[in-house]
C-alpha cells in the first residue's frame, strides 16, 4: 500500500472525501491509499466469485445480497476497506448506501500486495462481530484460503476443489463455478 496523502481522517471523513474522487481507495488507520490498476484475471476471477455468490444466494433462496467490489465495509473509527466481494443478509440497503455495516461474507481476490490481504485485512475483517467467513482468492490457480469464525477461533483452509460450505449463511461456493474459465 502506498499512501495518497498525509492527512488524517476518520472512516466518515473518508467517505465522503471519496465519493468525488476518481478511481479507488481504501482507509488504513486514518490514511488514504489508493489500489492498484487490477489485470485482466484479477477482475475476471472478482467476477466469477460474484456471479457464483449469487447463483448460491439465489439458488437457496435466502435473504441475503451479494456486492461486487465497490461497496465500503467500516473495520473501525480510522480503517475501512473495499472487498472485491461480500455477502449481506437481511434487509436490502438504500440505493444511497455507499457502506455494508454487517456482512458474513467478505471475499478478497489476491493482488500484489499478497500481505495486506493475508495478514492485516485477516486480522481487521474478523473484529466485525458479524463476519462468518473471509475467503482470499488466488487468481492464477484453484486456490482458496478459507478463514471461518467458530466461536472465539478462526478456522483456516486451503481449498483447492469441491465447494465450501459458507454456513451461515447457508450457502455453497464450488470452486469449478470460480474457476470455470
Amino acid at each position: 500500500m502506498t499512501a495518497l496523502t498525509k492527512l488524517r481522517m476518520n472512516v466518515d471523513e473518508f467517505l465522503a472525501w471519496a465519493v468525488d474522487q476518481p478511481g479507488r481507495y481504501e482507509l488504513f488507520r486514518g490514511e488514504v491509499y489508493a489500489m492498484s490498476p487490477e489485470t485482466a484475471g484479477h477482475a475476471d476471477t472478482k467476477a466469477a466469485v460474484y456471479n457464483a455468490l449469487l447463483a448460491g444466494i439465489r439458488a437457496r433462496h435466502l435473504s441475503c445480497h451479494v456486492f461486487p467490489d465497490g461497496m465500503t465495509v467500516r473495520i473501525d473509527e480510522t480503517t475501512a476497506y473495499e472487498p472485491d466481494a461480500l455477502v449481506y443478509c437481511g434487509e436490502k440497503l438504500p440505493p444511497s448506501a455507499i457502506g455494508v455495516p454487517e456482512p458474513v461474507i467478505v471475499v478478497e481476490v489476491i493482488p500484489s500486495r499478497r500481505q495486506v490481504d493475508l495478514a492485516i485485512k485477516l486480522a481487521g475483517y474478523f473484529l466485525l462481530p458479524r463476519l462468518a467467513h473471509y475467503l482470499i482468492v488466488d487468481p492464477t490457480r484453484s486456490l482458496i484460503l478459507h478463514h471461518s469464525r467458530s466461536g472465539d477461533a478462526i478456522l483456516t483452509r486451503v481449498v483447492t476443489e469441491g465447494a465450501i460450505v459458507l454456513d451461515p449463511p447457508g450457502l455453497e461456493l464450488a470452486l469449478a463455478d470460480v474457476y470455470a474459465g
